[in-house]
């Protein structure tokens, strides 16, 4: 009798205690599932006067004009932080930059781009330190034409242009600007699920400096991020693609985005190089600030 008790309560201990364990699992699953819910609920809620929006999540170096399907009065000011190792020298990165919505699902942006070089000794005869630059005065729209809830996609076409500025050693002594770029593009995002997102950013870039030919780059950018339950937190991986004169150049991206307050963020970014001979892994951050934004209120 008293091997039967026993044997029964070794019986419970090992399947009882699998029993618990696995309800609490079940239990977190679902107190996530109600979490991204409430928050995509919360954010994707259509106000009075207002277009419906899906929530995706937005690569960090090659960012968009504004969030697919924009809201009228959305703002947001970026500033950004890069360190490249060009192997011969280092190359940094800054720009300051202003988004905004005037009506729903169209977004502007004004952006200025600083590069600064700083050289590691002597260089190779067949390189040449770059010019510190304040590179352009960049101007771009971005118009969200499709937005589905049903099947959790947006399409987006968009146009980015620069005014290029002469090296900052050559500021008073003639023109401003040295050339333009042009850059017209096309933006889908698709959430698949609560949590996951992809999205693809493609388009041509001209470069044209003044009296001198065209250069033509096509850009292809693919992105793949996991959003942390009922926050805007992700961690992703941002690969960025130019084609340039039949040579396909890529650099991965691995990067994350946390939420410092409700309407401040900070993404961290690692750019490594596939196939790029004198460039090798690089840092950036971009700090986020949203004037107004509150979720959950």
């Amino acid at each position: 009798m008293k091997l039967r008790s026993i044997c029964l309560i070794i019986l419970f201990c090992a399947f009882g205690t699998n029993v618990l364990a696995q309800d609490e699992i079940d239990s977190l699953k679902i107190e996530r599932a109600i979490l991204d819910s409430l928050f995509l609920q919360e954010f994707e809620e259509v106000k009075p006067n207002q277009k419906p929006k899906v929530l995706h999540a937005e690569p960090l170096y090659i960012d968009l004009i504004r969030d697919l399907g924009a809201r009228k009065g959305e703002k947001e000011w970026n500033l950004g932080f890069g360190m490249f190792d060009k192997r011969d020298f280092d190359k940094y990165e800054a720009l300051v930059e202003y988004e905004w919505a005037p009506i729903d699902r169209l977004g502007f942006e004004i952006e200025v781009p600083i590069t600064l070089y700083s050289a590691r000794g002597s260089l190779p005869s067949d390189l040449e330190k770059p010019s510190n630059r304040v590179e352009s005065l960049k101007l771009a729209t971005q118009w969200s034409f499709l937005v589905s809830e049903k099947a959790k996609t947006t399409l987006a076409l968009g146009y980015i242009h620069e005014f290029e500025f002469v090296d900052l050693n050559k500021f008073g002594q003639g023109d401003l600007f040295k050339g333009n770029i042009f850059n017209p593009f096309l933006v889908a995002a698709k959430r698949w699920g609560m949590n996951y997102h992809t999205l693809v950013y493609t388009g041509p870039r001209i470069e044209k400096e003044f009296n001198q030919r065209s250069s033509f780059i096509y850009d292809i950018n693919t992105n793949f991020h996991y959003m942390i339950t009922g926050t805007r937190n992700f961690i992703g991986l941002e690969i960025n693609k130019e084609l340039h004169q039949g040579k396909l150049e890529t650099v991965l991206r691995p990067q994350m985005r946390v939420g410092l307050a409700e309407n401040l963020m900070i993404g961290i970014v690692t750019g490594i190089p596939i196939n790029r001979e004198r460039e090798s892994i690089s840092s950036f951050v971009r700090i986020i600030y949203e004037p107004g934004f509150r979720t959950f209120h």
